[in-house]
């Protein structure tokens, strides 16, 4: 037993990995641009954006196709064919606005998902536990397929309307087959 161990309380989002790993940021050299969904479809619009920006040329609809907006692992599977997948980040309930620096001291792509209204315990009747919203963060600026590009769509990542929401799940964009992919 070790001595005088107990618990460490913290973690980065990103835990460094061993000497093997590859070392970020990956994809600061990526110009995003701006879309904006239509109807419900946060998580099709967000993957399309992304997969554009390596110079793809898709559509949200080409992604609904492939993916399920509740099975990340089928985000980082559509992902694959633009030369990306995703990977998850430490992270737990707490707001949004709690990691935004850390998030942006990275540099780099990410995949940001948050609940759109207090969270309860346990799930409607339906299944659904309540609704839940997916942005993206670049080097420093947030892309919010729900808004008008110039009313808080494309915004500096300190001025984001909705940091006050409490965090789903946070994903670093990462290169095909980094060892964290999903």
């Amino acid at each position: 037993m070790i001595s005088g161990w107990k618990p460490n309380p913290t973690a980065p989002l990103w835990y460094s990995g061993g000497i093997h790993e590859p070392q970020g940021p990956y994809f600061s050299h990526l110009n995003v641009e701006h879309v904006k969904q239509q109807g419900p479809s946060c998580v099709a619009t967000t993957l399309s954006m992304v997969a554009n920006s390596t110079g793809a040329s898709t559509t949200p609809e080409d992604f609904k196709e492939v993916t399920n907006s509740q099975a990340p692992h089928t985000w980082s599977e559509a992902l694959k064919p633009y030369g990306l997948q995703l990977a998850y980040c430490n992270s737990d309930l707490r707001r949004l606005g709690y990691f935004i620096d850390e998030l942006v001291e990275y540099d780099d792509l990410f995949l940001l998902s948050f609940f759109s209204k207090d969270p309860p315990s346990d799930p409607l009747p339906s299944g659904k536990l309540c609704t839940a919203h997916i942005i993206t963060l670049h080097k420093g600026t947030i892309y919010d397929t729900a808004k008008d590009k110039h009313a808080g769509g494309e915004c500096v990542a300190d001025d984001y309307s909705r940091l006050e929401r409490q965090t789903k799940r946070i994903f670093r964009v990462v290169p095909l087959y980094h060892p964290r992919c999903l």
